[in-house]
């Protein structure tokens, strides 16, 4: 009988084992792909970036774009957009970027957060055009605008054409004054439109960068991150030229 019993439970225990070893071998490949996921995600933000500081470097190699030094110098802030427009007689702008902000005491740059934007336009407009746009904060209150839900911008009525543009342009209604707007733009473009837009902090993207449900208000201003490698180039191509 005590044969027979061992025989029993050793049986009981090996009939039993699929059951228990699927679910954790479910949850381990859940846990596998997810973290591929945001580290992919991860890269992908991280590619935002460089791109983003390869195309502030190609602007500044501009002399009649440029952002001059004593510009840079006085900046708190700095919100770089990456955009496409592209319709006829109505437009669509959307993109997303990063904004920054510079430490008042060291005068570093802080870390990236993520943004997204948009912009509508009414009017006449043909051709298509890719733009980086820089928004230079250079006052320390204005920068706090950047922890809002939503920043409002716009309000200019404008016409181009040519292969690009270099001019300031726009304004940040929320910030009012002073923030200066520069744009670096590809593609040809030609119209007169009533321009309106937005800003506001991407969360999602922040979560999936920095692995923290963090705030703008965080990232930027209570120092709960530190900037990431792709972050700190950005950093100093702007602090370069504004050498």
């Amino acid at each position: 009988m005590k044969t027979h019993k061992n025989q029993n439970s050793r049986g009981l225990v090996s009939s039993s084992s699929p059951f228990t070893t699927a679910p954790l071998l479910s949850g381990l490949l859940f846990l596998s792909l997810a973290v591929s996921g945001l580290a992919a995600e991860r890269d992908n933000l991280d590619q935002r970036i460089r791109k983003l500081s390869d195309r502030f470097e190609a602007m500044q190699a501009k002399p009649n774009k440029r952002i001059s030094p004593e510009v840079l110098r006085r900046a708190h802030g700095i919100i770089l957009l990456d955009g496409t427009r592209a319709g006829l007689l109505f437009a669509y702008q959307h993109g997303g970027g990063v904004a920054m902000v510079k430490d008042s005491q060291t005068g570093e740059w802080g870390p990236a957060s993520f943004l997204g934007a948009n912009e509508v336009s009414n009017g006449l407009q043909i051709g298509g055009v890719r733009s980086l746009t820089v928004i230079v904060i250079t006052n320390a209150d204005a920068a706090w605008a950047l922890v809002g839900p939503v920043t409002k911008f716009g309000g200019e009525a404008s016409g181009t054409a040519g292969n690009s543009t270099g001019r300031t342009e726009g304004a940040i209604s929320s910030l009012e004054q002073p923030t200066m707007v520069y744009s670096d733009r590809h593609g040809f473009y030609a119209g007169a439109a009533a321009k309106a837009g937005s800003i506001w902090p991407d969360t999602e993207a922040n979560l999936a960068y920095y692995g923290l449900p963090l705030s703008a208000k965080e990232i930027l201003f209570d120092g709960k991150v530190k900037p990431t490698a792709a972050g700190a180039e950005l950093a100093h191509r702007i602090s370069e030229s504004s050498e």
